[in-house]
């Protein structure tokens, strides 16, 4: 048996509400005095050893499907995105959804995606109001929503449309703040008592996107889908080395997966994306200075290429990473990291927020600084908001072209300063971080696309 690694003492339960209520300090503290390897240990959790040095996520996410396990360690997902979601398979299962739900999510397909999302945030731009404050993170999860319905889903419009999409806008605030996040680490909070109670209002909720989706798979199987380019039909069509294509039960887990996976994510992203932007007025003006350079007709895809831009969308993604940590691997068999053996059935985590504020990868890590990836090439082991391996997040790829062309689509058409200049810290919503009060930030006036902007003046 080997000696795990030292790390926090106090009562389990205690660890496991810090976890819950404030992640970040937790590990800041954690890692402040037992240094880039320790062990916690959640009430009801096995052990878990925590890495932070790029040579162990390498390790780490190396491992192939006779190494490592890690669907078994995202059980807590279960309730929210089934038992045949992608983040709960292992092994061969996994191998094969994965390479089916792949295509959609790379190449040529991701072009056919980003006019279809500068559309949608232009959309949300007009309807916004000069002289009003409002949510950042509320409108971004506004035009995420429109993404997922579009892209993810096929649909625009229509009866089927009208219900899903409140549905789909009230299911995601189960977890909308630290308490209610709490359904999802206890498993006494998860009873159906009802529409009045929050988990049974959310099994009900659950339930009918699951009718109306399968409702639309329906259709779509009696029909020809050739010629449609979201990605419910390009599932619809994939088949596996067998021949054999997803059943329905499969495509709604993935459906949702990609739901709660693909929509929260980027939303909260994107509202770190504007408090950065004008909360630093020196970064903001750079990047608006850069958007202005391109001018209004570049391609999307090469609106994706702009090299500050990028930076600045990665910073966002370093400093306060939406997901904590990657897929804990549970170890097959005897393994070691860094010359640590670690017996069977230890479960290994790759920290993401602690390898980003590591001081030897990020001069100063607190500091907001785009230019640093510009400065640097990181490897995958040092930047990992997507985590790694097998079990890197399969719509990565699309999250980041969906978030910079929203942000550089918004602030090509608006000019907004925010409400509260002061600084914001980061608050749990279910597995993800977010920005606390989500941003409150005024819209100041619309620009006229037709004329050249003073990139120096846009930001105050």
């Amino acid at each position: 048996m080997t000696q795990l690694h030292d790390g926090p003492r106090a009562p389990q339960l205690l660890q496991l509400i810090q976890w819950i209520a404030d992640p970040f300090a937790y590990l800041d503290a954690n890692a402040k005095r037992y240094g880039e390897t320790f062990t916690v240990r959640f009430s009801n959790w096995q052990p878990m050893v925590f890495f932070s040095h790029p040579q162990a996520n390498q390790e780490i996410f190396m491992g192939g499907y006779d190494a490592f396990t890690a669907g078994s360690s995202n059980g807590i997902l279960r309730p929210l995105v089934g038992d045949n979601s992608l983040l709960l398979l292992d092994g061969d299962r996994h191998k094969r959804e994965r390479k089916l739900l792949m295509p959609p999510f790379h190449g040529e397909r991701l072009q056919s995606y980003g006019r279809m999302i500068q559309e949608i945030a232009e959309n949300a731009a007009q309807q916004l109001v000069p002289g009003k404050t409002f949510i950042a993170r509320d409108l971004m999860q506004e035009i995420t929503l429109q993404v997922i319905m579009q892209a993810v889903f096929g649909l625009r419009e229509g009866e089927r449309y009208a219900q899903l999409k409140p549905l789909l806008a009230s299911i995601l605030e189960i977890t909308n703040s630290p308490l209610r996040s709490s359904f999802i680490f206890f498993d006494f909070l998860q009873k159906d008592w009802g529409s009045w109670s929050p988990w049974g209002r959310m099994l009900l909720q659950q339930r009918k996107i699951e009718a109306l989706l399968q409702e639309e798979i329906n259709e779509r199987r009696d029909r020809s889908q050739s010629d449609r380019e979201d990605i419910l039909s390009l599932m619809m069509q994939a088949r596996d080395e067998d021949g054999n294509p997803m059943s329905d039960r499969e495509l709604l887990d993935e459906l949702m997966t990609l739901l709660f996976a693909g929509h929260e994510t980027t939303a909260t992203a994107l509202a770190w994306a504007m408090y950065w932007v004008h909360f630093l007025p020196e970064v903001g003006a750079k990047l608006l200075a850069e958007l202005e350079t391109a001018g209004n007709n570049i391609e999307a895809i090469e609106i994706a290429k702009l090299p500050y831009l990028n930076a600045f969308c990665n910073e966002t993604l370093r400093i306060y990473p939406v997901a904590i940590i990657s897929a804990p691997r549970v170890a097959l068999k005897p393994v070691q990291v860094m010359g640590q053996r670690y017996s069977a059935y230890t479960p290994l985590v790759p920290c993401i927020y602690l390898t980003h504020r590591r001081e030897d990868l990020y001069p100063e890590p607190e500091q907001f600084k785009p230019e640093r990836f510009l400065e640097r090439q990181y490897t995958v082991y040092e930047f990992v908001p997507f985590g790694g391996g097998n079990r890197r997040c399969i719509g990565y790829a699309l999250a980041l072209l969906e978030m910079k062309l929203v942000l550089a689509t918004l602030l090509s058409h608006c000019e907004f300063e925010l409400a509260d200049n002061k600084p914001v810290k980061p608050e749990r919503r279910g597995v993800t971080m977010t920005p606390a009060g989500g941003v409150r930030v005024k819209l100041k006036r619309t620009r006229d696309r037709n004329r050249q902007l003073d990139a120096m003046s846009l930001v105050t």
